[in-house]
């Protein structure tokens, strides 16, 4: 696909930031434009080769590493699209397997630029670029429009979460003839894509378009409808004839050492979701957002997530940032044990630590870092004891040794903790009484993502545990098909179904089924 020697001809360009010292005065998009230009994406799309073996769009697991695009994106089919102008088949492309690029374009990491044959020579296809430009050429030339479903099948599914796995999940329902109502227990649909990520990396009215898109085609909404509270799930289980759960997997990891009780320590999602908040109903005035402001901020923990608290405090006013992690910094370069076609383990500076080495002269990360304790004044959180650590292997694990004469105290006003998540709410447990896995989240299976409950499926970071946007999407897809699968099944099938315990689908849901099932409502 593309030009045959375009890898050769052209380097490698990507979508420009706009100046740190320009993008941190507001909370805007941090890229320079949503739209890259024609003739250049039309180079870039020309620099993907056309590969015997394309692990770009393979989405598989290499050991416990993955391996191009979860969501199987036929990246050569819409970059050689792009390179010949026919932007309306690519975008046809792409909308084969992406319910939601202007998502993916804007948060995924790119495991399919790290799995891309072009970078074996030099650099990667610019792929996730390519992805932004297709999906906002097609929002400005009309292409996109409100995908409704030519009949309706008389079922009815009830989604619980709208974020990226609910939407996909309601999407290819409705798609499929299904009447779809998605409970979100905030105050707008989104999940995390509305209030945990910064306006800044993506634009909340993408979101909003999405979910008015999803309207028109037929999905209902209901918001600020949390399920034990407004809404039982006995009632539900009487009202709809299939339950998908794509709540997330939003218990915080807790750093539980001394001084945790005391004031102005906040798990990063509390904060990035109160700021946000507070900036799309008020702008900031309402001074409901957890503020950083003339504070010095402690961000615990080296992820996405940590990056985005660094950038909200910047532009929030703080007096000093630093981040802080317990591992080691990652090499510059693939290891022996990250080979390509993995997704690369390395170092890279995202926008955040950009922003703050612009602020203040230094990179704000320091790695092998152990949180110690929480020293307060005044009830409120002031300062915090920490060491460097060395990794040591003792019985064939790697434990953290702390390194003796390097405990520091540092100031820190504002502790931000950005440690990941460790499994599902509690209550969704108690309020169905399905299943837990051993990782703390609902157990549903591989092949047709039902929980231990017939008619009950499970789908995204629910069941998964944290993972990415694209996982999310490319499970609320699965879970879907599988639920169309159990809806459309002979009523006394179905009844089966109902009276026998979890896993009776395994042995009708084959791979090859669940593919065609997959391929069947992905696009019509």
């Amino acid at each position: 696909m593309g030009k045959p020697t375009g890898f050769m001809d052209y380097k490698r360009q990507e979508l420009a930031l706009r100046p740190p010292q320009e993008r941190i005065k507001d909370w805007e998009e941090i890229k320079t434009s949503s739209l890259p230009h024609k003739e250049e994406l039309q180079k870039q799309a020309a620099r993907c080769m056309d590969c015997s073996i394309p692990f770009c769009h393979s989405g598989v697991m290499l050991g416990k590493a993955l391996s191009g695009c979860p969501l199987h994106n036929l990246m050569p089919e819409f970059n050689d699209f792009v390179y010949q102008g026919l932007d309306h088949f690519a975008y046809a492309r792409l909308n084969k397997t992406n319910n939601f690029p202007e998502f993916t374009s804007h948060v995924c990491p790119a495991p399919c630029e790290g799995a891309c044959s072009a970078s074996l020579a030099g650099s990667a296809v610019s792929i996730r670029n390519l992805e932004q430009y297709i999906i906002e050429t097609a929002f400005a030339e009309g292409y996109v429009k409100p995908n409704k479903p030519t009949h309706r099948s008389g079922q009815k599914v009830a989604v619980i979460g709208s974020g990226p796995a609910g939407l996909a999940c309601a999407d290819q329902l409705n798609k499929a003839g299904h009447s779809v109502t998605v409970y979100e227990r905030a105050d707008r649909a989104g999940g995390l894509l509305m209030y945990g990520i910064p306006n800044m990396k993506l634009d909340k009215h993408l979101v909003e378009r999405r979910i008015k898109l999803l309207e028109e085609a037929g999905v209902t909404f209901e918001l600020n409808s949390e399920i034990g509270h407004k809404i039982s799930s006995e009632t539900l289980l009487k009202q709809f004839d299939a339950i998908a759960l794509c709540t997330g997997s939003t218990v915080p990891r807790d750093l539980t050492i001394p001084g945790r009780e005391l004031q102005g320590i906040h798990f990063a999602k509390d904060y990035l979701h109160s700021v946000t908040k507070s900036f799309l109903d008020s702008s900031l005035q309402d001074k409901k957002a957890v503020s950083a402001k003339g504070k010095d901020v402690i961000v615990i923990g080296g992820g996405d997530t940590g990056t985005d608290c660094v950038a909200t405090a910047i532009r929030q006013g703080c007096r000093s940032v630093k981040q802080i992690e317990i591992m080691p910094c990652l090499p510059h370069s693939r290891t022996a044990d990250n080979p390509w076609p993995e997704m690369p383990r390395v170092f890279k500076t995202d926008y955040g630590q950009e922003e703050a080495f612009e602020l203040y002269h230094q990179d704000p990360r320091d790695y092998c870092i152990m949180s110690k304790e929480f020293i307060g004044k005044n009830g409120k959180v002031d300062k915090l004891r920490l060491c460097q650590i060395d990794w040591q292997k003792e019985a064939g694990r790697l434990i953290p040794v702390e390194i003796a004469g390097t405990e520091q105290i540092v100031a820190a006003q504002l502790v931000l903790l950005a440690m990941g998540f460790i499994g599902t709410e509690t209550q969704l447990f108690d309020e169905f009484k399905f299943a837990r896995s051993e990782a703390n989240t609902i157990a549903a299976n591989d092949n047709d993502y039902m929980t231990s409950i017939p008619g009950i499926f499970a789908a995204g970071d629910a069941r998964r545990g944290q993972s990415l946007v694209v996982w999310a999407i490319a499970e609320g897809r699965g879970a879907a098909a599988a639920i169309d699968k159990y809806l459309t099944a002979q009523p006394d099938t179905r009844r089966r179904f109902k009276n026998s315990p979890a896993g009776s689908l395994d042995s009708l849901l084959t791979h090859a089924i669940f593919i065609k099932i997959h391929q069947k409502i992905s696009f019509h």
